[in-house]
């Protein structure tokens, strides 16, 4: 056998352990390949499979056996630490002086051996001389083991059903692909993680192969260049993609496919951007039928709840839909109440601290308002209930995409209903309610207010909430002249949040303690507005007598007496509340002392203090 040595220095002697050494590796040799002849082509062996996958030279493939055959025989492992004069990792220098066919530029930094990362090097000053390790997950690979979990590296792809609009568009993708000659960055955007995930499947199947997604925790810790090489690898030779959102990676990723759904290009990709969408009413309405019609007759009644107030109210993904059924199905005790509480609690995320959750407990009947305002909120009602119908069905949403949000503005002073208003349409739409924080949502930071609402809106969005945008002068009020950038920015901010309104599938409600306060323009852009009245002496005592529990004991309390005190209804439920700790403080009913006390005390909020007719209204209140 010729052979060069290091450097290009003459063949170094024989002896015993080099000799033993190459009579080791042509065994090995003869294992790994099947036969001891020259590596061909068409050999599917899992050695010459990588070479010729990764475009490696027969010596290079060498290399590696070396490498490998170190890890898995001792005897191996014994000649060649012999050679090498007791090191037991092999150097390239050895495999330069006993493999045939040997080059210098088999270790460049752009040969596969170290740019596919399928050897490292150890430390040492001279590069011949420089351990070699063969990658584990190559090492798993030349066994027949496959490629092993990356060190935790790539993540499984937790992919969720795809409707028929779903598929079609990860099938348009994947011609787009096709069509392109070069490198491609798919970009993907849409509410729902699983559905981006299972697009992402059904683009790789349709390439032909699978998906390296990158666990973004695990390459946060790893060397992205070393990472980025292991990732080419992997997807160079199992034909996968990489799905990953680390920005970091996808200018270092040299594979064909890069798939992700963080902002931005990358330079020397095309980028194809596509948003995911969540299935349509319709679309949702057949998934829960498909999904609840296992035994028709007992189903019969969730199906109808399903397809005819679920599926127009929550945009769930499919696997979402799976999962709910699957869960009410597998009950002992089925109602479509059940059915209904599933979908709400498995729709609430994604809000975090930008929002807080009201349990709507107020009804219809605990609501003291006009007729005219409450005619207004019942058709707030109908228009959320029948949004999907009138709209999709029958084709309203063709037309025109502008103004199809169901939005009002709540006007009025503090206590005169405006929240237990929303709690009262949210009860009876039997969605939930979340209070919008906008000392969390408002950000002093340009365009951080803006990221702020989609955040909320894109979680709403699958859950259907009401929302409540309570006390919205601060983000809502009268639009400033732009006199700096921060005024200019400010303005789009409101913009902005009435388009997201605008589009919004479910309802949107603002508050504002002073209409005035809110800019025309924008009261044009908002579907309804509802002014709360400060209640007349009629509704206050209407209030009174609706505002203690049948249970709670009452020592002749007169609500026409207590009607002539000038109190909003929010100030008389919280009298009648503090007058109840107080009477069952003394084990007594609630009586006009109560009251009185209680009175004082939330006059004093508003810095005044009880008139004496006012005092005797209070007295005579309880007879």
């Amino acid at each position: 056998m010729s052979t060069t040595a290091a450097f290009g220095e003459p063949d170094p002697p024989r002896d015993a352990p080099r000799e033993r050494l190459v009579s080791e590796l042509a065994r090995i040799a003869a294992l790994l390949r099947g036969n001891d002849a020259p590596r061909p082509r068409t050999d599917d062996s899992p050695l010459a499979d990588l070479g010729h996958r990764l475009g490696l030279s027969a010596f290079e493939c060498d290399v590696l056996m070396l490498a490998a055959a170190v890890e898995l025989d001792a005897q191996v492992a014994s000649d060649v630490a012999a050679a090498q004069g007791g090191t037991p990792s092999p150097t390239f220098g050895l495999a330069l002086s006993v493999l045939p066919a040997a080059h210098w530029d088999a270790l460049s930094p752009d040969r596969p051996l170290r740019r596919r990362r399928l050897v490292r090097l150890g430390a040492g000053d001279i590069l011949a001389l420089r351990p070699l390790r063969i990658d584990e997950a190559v090492l798993h690979r030349l066994t027949g083991l496959g490629p092993g979990r990356l060190d935790g590296l790539v993540a499984d792809l937790l992919a969720g059903g795809l409707t028929a609009a779903q598929t079609a568009l990860a099938d348009e993708l994947a011609a787009a692909v096709r069509a392109v000659d070069g490198r491609v960055l798919v970009r993907l955007d849409g509410a729902d993680a699983d559905t981006r995930a299972g697009v992402v499947a059904r683009l790789a199947a349709s390439l032909g192969g699978g998906v390296l997604s990158v666990r973004d925790a695990a390459a946060a810790e790893r060397d992205p260049a070393d990472t980025a090489a292991v990732l080419d690898r992997e997807a160079v030779l199992d034909g996968r993609l990489i799905a990953t959102d680390d920005a970091r990676l996808l200018a270092l990723l040299e594979a064909e496919v890069v798939v992700t759904d963080g902002p931005g290009d990358v330079a020397g990709r095309v980028t194809l951007a596509r948003t995911v969408p969540l299935p349509t009413a319709s679309e949702e309405a057949a998934l829960w039928r498909a999904a609840l019609e296992v035994d028709a007759t007992r189903t019969a009644d969730a199906i109808v709840v399903a397809e005819r107030e679920l599926s127009q109210h929550f945009r769930l993904p499919a696997g979402v839909v799976a999962a709910v059924a699957a869960e009410w199905l597998g009950l002992t005790d089925r109602d479509v109440a059940t059915l209904r509480r599933l979908v709400r609690e498995r729709s609430r995320t994604g809000f975090g601290a930008l929002a807080q959750r009201i349990e709507p407990r107020a009804r219809w009947e605990d609501l003291v308002l006009p007729e005219g305002q409450r005619e207004l909120l019942r058709e707030i009602e109908r228009h959320v209930r029948h949004r999907a119908t009138v709209l999709d069905d029958w084709g309203f949403a063709s037309r025109s995409d502008r103004g199809l949000g169901v939005t009002a503005l709540f006007a009025g002073e503090s206590g005169t209903g405006k929240t237990m208003a929303a709690e009262v349409l949210a009860a009876s739409l039997g969605l939930d309610l979340y209070r919008i924080d906008l000392s969390a949502l408002v950000s002093k930071y340009i365009g951080e207010t803006e990221k702020h609402l989609s955040t909320v809106f894109d979680a709403a969005e699958a859950s259907g909430a009401v929302l409540l945008f309570d006390e919205a002068d601060a983000l809502f009020g009268k639009r400033s002249d732009v006199k700096d950038s921060h005024d200019r920015y400010a303005n789009l901010e409101v913009a902005y949040l009435l388009q997201r309104m605008e589009s919004y599938r479910g309802l949107a409600i603002l508050t504002t303690n002073l209409r005035g306060n809110v800019d025309r323009a924008f009261l044009r852009r908002i579907r309804f507005v509802v002014q709360f009245p400060f209640p007349d002496e009629a509704s206050r005592a209407e209030i009174w007598r609706r505002v203690f529990p049948a249970a709670t004991p009452l020592a002749d309390v007169d609500p026409a007496a207590l009607a002539r005190i000038q109190l909003s209804g929010g100030a008389i439920r919280q009298i009648a509340l503090s007058a109840a700790f107080a009477a069952a403080g003394e084990g007594v009913a609630v009586g006009a002392e109560h009251l009185l006390r209680a009175a004082t005390r939330e006059a004093a909020k508003s810095e005044r203090a009880l008139t004496a007719t006012e005092t005797g209204a209070l007295r005579g209140g309880a007879r």
